[in-house]
């Protein structure tokens, strides 16, 4: 699939998509076709394929071919399927033009076009525009890391307040590891736009534009760096939440133990007068006693009853 926009009234708006491609500003590719990629290719443009995109090597995510810029970054989103997954996206800045690759679904690609006109740097070109799709992404990350932070305190006041049987427990964990998930994504998502941004900064990119560019990078950065700190502050939080409810269940888990050695403690005397007088001796007293069976339950109630009673007074009960 492919997107084209160019730049009208100081935002950004969506062309024909069989139109000229040469004249698009910005053109978003999302698992194109072959004959899409051609298409970009035609421009002079290398298109990435999704075995080069997900390459590790620094060399592979953040080069310069010319006077073109190439810089993969990982961000979070939802695969065709609305799975969340961290997946690679290539940022193409020339010149001419900004191309961006992905081949899954963050949200600030559906959101940023028809906010172009409230970012700070404006659409007049490539390097504005991808500088007001990286704040996009920033404050969607934001976004992301605010939900999860929510949720750690909806489960937090869970575990401790309200909900403490085994189930509600089970819930909890299953919650913070999901949020764990969010958190570690997003913290991906910002070591990859650093490094791009940083990246960008030393490069002469933005040179023709550089005292008007300079700030806007300069502040992305400190944005980062900021969430960067509370994303290492929400996976301290998702730590020591994990231990609290591990802890809970552990209580949970004796509780229940305690109640089931008490149980067997209380039938232990029982059971030991029982099996006394059911050993198959010759000379047994009792067995001709006819008061002996009331007896012996007599006994083994009274034994309980001071088990019990003991259990109780030493506060194992």
């Amino acid at each position: 699939m492919i997107f084209v926009y160019g730049a009208s009234g100081g935002r950004i708006a969506e062309q024909p998509r069989d139109g000229d491609l040469g004249a698009a500003l910005w053109i978003d590719l999302y698992s194109p076709q072959p004959e899409q990629v051609a298409a970009v290719r035609a421009l002079g443009v290398d298109v990435p394929t999704l075995a080069e995109m997900e390459e590790i090597e620094i060399s592979n995510r953040i080069y310069r071919e010319g006077d073109t810029e190439y810089l993969t970054v990982v961000l979070p989103g939802q695969t065709p399927d609305r799975k969340q997954i961290a997946g690679p996206v290539t940022f193409i800045l020339s010149p001419r033009r900004l191309v961006t690759v992905r081949h899954h679904a963050p949200r600030p690609f559906e959101t940023f076009p028809a906010r172009s006109d409230k970012s700070g740097t404006g659409c007049a070109s490539p390097a504005r525009l991808f500088l007001g799709l990286v704040e996009e992404i920033i404050g969607r990350l934001a976004d992301h890391l605010e939900g999860a932070g929510k949720q750690l305190d909806r489960v937090t006041r869970d575990v401790f307040v309200e909900k403490t049987d085994p189930a509600a427990l089970h819930l909890a964990l299953v919650e913070i590891g999901r949020e764990t998930e969010v958190i570690g994504r997003v913290r991906l998502g910002l070591l990859t736009l650093e490094r791009a941004l940083t990246y960008i900064g030393q490069s002469d990119t933005i040179a023709a534009e550089e005292s008007a560019l300079r700030p806007h990078l300069k502040a992305r950065l400190r944005d980062i760096q900021s969430l960067e700190v509370h994303a290492d502050f929400l996976s301290a939080r998702t730590s020591n939440t994990t231990d609290a409810t591990l802890g809970m269940v552990n209580l949970a888990q004796n509780a229940t133990v305690r109640v089931l050695s008490g149980v067997a403690a209380l039938f232990l005397p029982p059971t030991l007068i029982a099996s006394i007088y059911g050993m198959n001796f010759e000379v047994m007293p009792e067995l001709k006693w006819a008061a002996g069976y009331p007896f012996s339950l007599g006994l083994m109630l009274a034994s309980m009853l001071v088990t019990y009673a003991f259990l109780k007074w030493m506060k194992w009960l």
